[in-house]
């Protein structure tokens, strides 16, 4: 069913898909651009994993998306700055029964697709205000993924696998469809674990209900994450945030059994580390605040929570990265 795979965003997450996707037999194509164009095109996909030696792929990679043509599947790891410019690219890669699986991190467009209550179906102008993403690609090709793993590119071209192994794909819908049924088989075999969402959302949601806090963050003061943790006023402060996400999550039907200091316990067996925000701060990055904090905001918005906490979170980290021209 998954012949042609077309994965969108070379980067960590997108190059450790496809190697897999590559080792698997899978025709793979990347759409990229720049160095990491040229490298995928001269040298091939690279991924180191843990103590395995270096493996390559050769994979097909070009900056046009009608070169490429139709696509089985099309899996888009971008981060969320960068997706409204690649929507408007990627139509030559859809057909009719062409399934699109976002890799990303934060709420995507698509969340309340389906989903929600008295919420379904409602645009999120915080990380589409336009309705660009959601006209460029038709809510019937997505299938939602959330990635639990750990990756990082070496090199344009290389990336480096850390730990974790698994991607849980969900319809928006919760159908068991078969679909979703033949991807979960075809990641399964391309050796990663790849679990089915009874609700996509509730896993997009958890997610977040971590790394909402520690990104940003660590974006402002430069600190790892155990510096933020062992920060008893800064800990104070996300956990705070934390609980306004709860609520909001509640409100609309994803209930966390757990309470901010049990996540705390979880990112600290995780080491110190920087977080993927604060590395794309010093690397001069636009920064994903929208898909993490902002869409938080306008949740609690519509679910009628009070978020002063999340909103000084994301009035000072996006007031950082605008002094820096990252937002």
């Amino acid at each position: 069913m998954f012949n042609r795979i077309c994965i969108v965003g070379a980067g960590a997450i997108g190059g450790w898909l496809g190697a897999g996707l590559a080792r698997a037999g899978c025709e793979v194509s990347f759409l990229a651009r720049g160095e990491t164009l040229a490298a995928l095109q001269t040298q091939g996909l690279k991924l180191q994993s843990g103590a395995q030696a270096e493996q390559t792929h050769n994979v097909r990679a070009s900056n046009s998306a009608c070169e490429l043509g139709v696509q089985d599947l099309v899996i888009i790891a971008v981060k969320s700055p960068a997706l409204r410019e690649v929507a408007q690219q990627i139509a030559p890669l859809l057909g009719k029964d062409t399934v699109v699986l976002t890799a990303m991190n934060g709420v995507p467009w698509w969340f309340l697709q389906g989903f929600g209550g008295e919420l379904a179906n409602r645009a999120l102008l915080s990380v589409d205000a336009a309705g660009d993403i959601a006209a460029a690609i038709p809510a019937h090709h997505i299938i939602g993924g959330v990635v639990h793993a750990s990756c990082s590119v070496i090199s344009p071209g290389v990336i480096r696998h850390a730990f974790g192994n698994k991607i849980i794909v969900g319809e928006p819908s919760g159908e068991l469809s078969p679909r979703i049924k033949a991807l979960a088989a075809l990641l399964e075999k391309a050796g990663f674990e790849a679990p089915i969402a009874e609700q996509i959302q509730r896993d997009i949601w958890f997610k977040l209900w971590g790394n909402m806090t520690m990104n940003p963050v660590s974006a402002i003061t430069g600190a790892t994450t155990a510096q933020v943790l062992d920060d008893d006023l800064v800990r104070g402060f996300c956990s705070h945030v934390m609980l306004e996400a709860k609520e909001i999550g509640a409100r609309l039907g994803i209930t966390i059994d757990q309470q901010p200091e049990d996540r705390h316990a979880v990112t600290r067996k995780l080491g110190s580390f920087k977080t993927s925000m604060l590395q794309d701060v010093e690397a001069g990055k636009a920064v994903e605040l929208d898909a993490l904090v902002g869409a938080v905001k306008e949740l609690g918005q519509l679910t009628q929570v009070a978020t002063p906490y999340t909103d000084a979170l994301l009035g000072l980290a996006r007031l950082h990265a605008r002094v820096r021209g990252l937002y």
